[in-house]
């Protein structure tokens, strides 16, 4: 009985893993008409796969033909030159635009960004969103300024984690940028 349970659990957390992962992507990624789905994938790849692509960074892509425009925030200049290299040798990939903005260095922002996570992954079940190694909701603090990028599974998620940041004292405004996943 014991050996049924545990079974059940590690099935049930590689399930919520993988749906973590599923969702966690970066932001948006939008293929043109001559986009390929193959190379699609293989830059998404190369994005969340980054050594310091976290839960306070923000990527986004747009392939059009064989160029590929990055944007989004990310927190170290690092992040940002190693998603354009990545994303330059993949094949068929002629050229990179790099939209990407590197955030402000600010011990102010560094506050929210922390009380943010702790609120949001704290309020009414929004943990397992912070599962994986890549969580499927990302902070972006600019300034301030709170906004909320990823995808949950249903709007009711989407609203508690809108409300947990606007909780937060010090923030200044919350945009909510998380997409439901489900028809939820």
């Amino acid at each position: 009985m014991k050996s049924m349970k545990s079974k059940l659990i590690v099935l049930a957390m590689s399930l919520a893993m993988a749906a973590s992962l599923a969702l966690a992507l970066p932001a948006s990624a939008s293929v043109g008409a001559s986009g390929d789905i193959q190379t699609s994938n293989r830059i998404r790849k190369q994005l969340v796969t980054l050594p310091y692509y976290g839960v306070f960074d923000n990527l986004a892509y747009e392939l059009q033909g064989n160029t590929v425009t990055l944007t989004g925030q990310v927190v170290r200049p690092s992040t940002r030159k190693d998603a354009e290299r990545r994303v330059a040798k993949i094949e068929g990939i002629d050229r990179v635009i790099n939209n990407i903005q590197v955030l402000p260095v600010s011990q102010f922002d560094d506050t929210i960004r922390v009380r943010t996570y702790r609120a949001v992954f704290s309020s009414g079940g929004l943990h397992r969103y912070a599962m994986g190694v890549n969580p499927s909701i990302h902070i972006v603090v600019n300034g301030g300024h709170v906004t909320l990028e990823g995808a949950v599974s249903s709007r009711m998620d989407s609203q508690l984690a809108y409300m947990a940041a606007n909780r937060v004292p010090g923030v200044f405004s919350v945009t909510n940028n998380l997409r439901v996943a489900s028809g939820s």
